[in-house]
């Protein structure tokens, strides 16, 4: 009996060292400051896209202005006088003439796609309702990894395809307490094309984020928004005056309707300009579900500006969002052989540079082994060489010795 229970303890100690050794391992392993900043970063992100939210409904609401081309317009505006400014004043390779000269189509069709994933979405509440654009907006992720993995040849792990669940039922959470709530207002005058363009915005978007992933591990930041920023620009200016000059017509000016344009046109650059950062930390994936928060801080913030009704659900669906995060970010993504490094390529400001591919480095490790053993061995030949000539000179003096004083003196006067 003493020996069972003996027994039944040291069970019980190793699962529990086994548990504490699991905790200790996750909180190295995942729990790093690298994480923390990417959480901390991706929050900040969500926070902008609430200021933006915010300010877009103060404007429909209190002051009746719908023109979200002209506040796209006025944030590819700060953009451009930022970043294509900078592009500018570079030379060689990282200047806009050389960018335009190089690749100008490809930043022409990335301009093209962002600001239409831009005008979709807005386009899209006055045939469908909140809720309908809540749910089909989370069809970025899915089109997000198809794309990752198709294009910068990612590869996830079972886990990941669990956390995105895992949030995806966050998502659920909380537009199950917006429909208990009675926030499912929106028009339903056509819901099927409204459906169809949160599908085709949530698609653009996926297009833009893979590609703006690309070029900031590849080439830098500056370059993807100094070019992008130029032609959403000119885009978006065109498509301002086409679409929306009897709306800007109808404003009626004031301070307030100024302070609402200048701090959404601030929180979208600021938005803008830290996103690339944050995915040359991590992913575009774990950055847009990070960013799957930012409707229920607008909702947080309509509690007290909106007079929303509060729901426990909204809680559930931010402990989700955030576990679903935390598991996605347990384990890295691994890409295949001959794929672009999740690592930084380029610093900030630098110029292309090829990506390294795994065989690449192996092959490069192999010659440096080769040449560093090649080294070895001539070095090991010439101290041969060395010991030899040295074995001959004294075999040469022994011989010396035994001749007469007169002899070697004769020897050496010849050597002189």
């Amino acid at each position: 009996m003493a020996g069972q229970q003996t027994e039944d303890a040291r069970r019980d100690k190793q699962q529990r060292n086994g548990l504490t050794g699991t905790i200790k391992k996750f909180n190295m392993e995942v729990l790093t400051w690298h994480f923390a900043k990417t959480l901390a970063m991706g929050q900040s992100l969500a926070g902008l896209i609430c200021g933006t939210a915010i300010t877009s409904q103060y404007l429909a609401t209190h002051f009746h202005v719908n023109t979200p081309m002209l506040q796209s317009l006025l944030n590819y505006s700060l953009l451009c006088i930022t970043y294509t400014t900078m592009l500018l004043c570079r030379r060689g390779d990282g200047n806009i003439l050389q960018i335009l000269k190089d690749r100008w189509w490809k930043y022409l069709l990335l301009g093209l796609v962002d600001v239409e994933a831009n005008y979709a979405v807005v386009k899209a509440y006055q045939y469908t309702t909140l809720t309908s654009i809540q749910l089909l907006d989370c069809f970025v992720i899915p089109v997000l990894m198809i794309l990752s993995w198709c294009v910068l040849k990612t590869r996830y792990r079972r886990v990941h395809f669990v956390a995105v669940c895992i949030c995806l039922l966050g998502v659920g959470a909380m537009v199950g307490a917006d429909l208990l709530a009675g926030r499912d207002q929106g028009s339903v005058s056509n819901v099927l094309f409204g459906d169809g363009l949160v599908l085709l915005s949530a698609t653009l978007y996926a297009v833009s984020n893979v590609c703006q992933e690309y070029t900031v591990k590849n080439r830098n930041r500056v370059e993807f928004l100094g070019m992008v920023s130029l032609i959403g620009t000119l885009i978006s200016s065109i498509q301002t005056v086409i679409l929306e000059h009897h709306e800007i017509a109808a404003i009626q000016w004031s301070w307030q309707v100024g302070l609402l344009f200048s701090g959404y046109a601030v929180c979208m650059y600021t938005f803008y300009s830290c996103m690339p950062i944050v995915i040359k930390l991590s992913s575009a994936t774990s950055v847009n579900l990070s960013l799957l928060t930012a409707d229920l801080f607008s909702l947080f913030c309509g509690l007290f500006l909106f007079q929303y009704k509060f729901s426990k659900l909204y809680l559930v669906s931010l402990v989700a969002i955030l576990i679903g995060f935390v598991t996605f970010n347990s384990v890295p993504t691994q890409p295949t052989d001959g794929a672009p490094s999740t690592s930084s390529i380029c610093e900030e400001g630098g110029h292309h540079n090829p990506v390294t591919s795994y065989d690449d480095i192996i092959n490069q490790t192999v010659t440096v082994g080769i040449t560093s053993v090649d080294k070895e061995e001539e070095h090991q030949r010439d101290e041969e060489d060395v010991e030899e000539k040295r074995s001959k000179m004294r075999r040469v003096s022994g011989s010396l010795q035994t001749f007469g004083p007169d002899v070697r003196a004769a020897v050496c006067s010849t050597k002189m």
